[in-house]
């Protein structure tokens, strides 16, 4: 359990942080049988504020109740 909590509060503090995931995707934008053209799109996954409040205060109770136990 206590495992699991720290990578809840890593999550929660990296979606707080940052927001979301970015990366890049090529996609095609031309296609004739002599020329093919490609352009790089930075695309971003969005977290919203509250899954990384919540990810880190599910992993501060996680390690909290797996610490008593020890």
């Amino acid at each position: 359990m206590r495992t699991i909590g720290i990578l809840l509060i890593l999550f929660g503090v990296f979606a707080l942080a940052f927001g979301g995931i970015r990366y890049t995707q090529r996609e095609k934008v031309l296609d004739t049988p002599h020329l093919d053209a490609y352009a790089d799109r930075e695309r971003t996954v969005p977290f919203a504020p509250i899954t990384g409040v919540v990810a880190l205060l599910g992993g501060l109770v996680l390690v909290a109740v797996s610490k008593d136990k020890l």
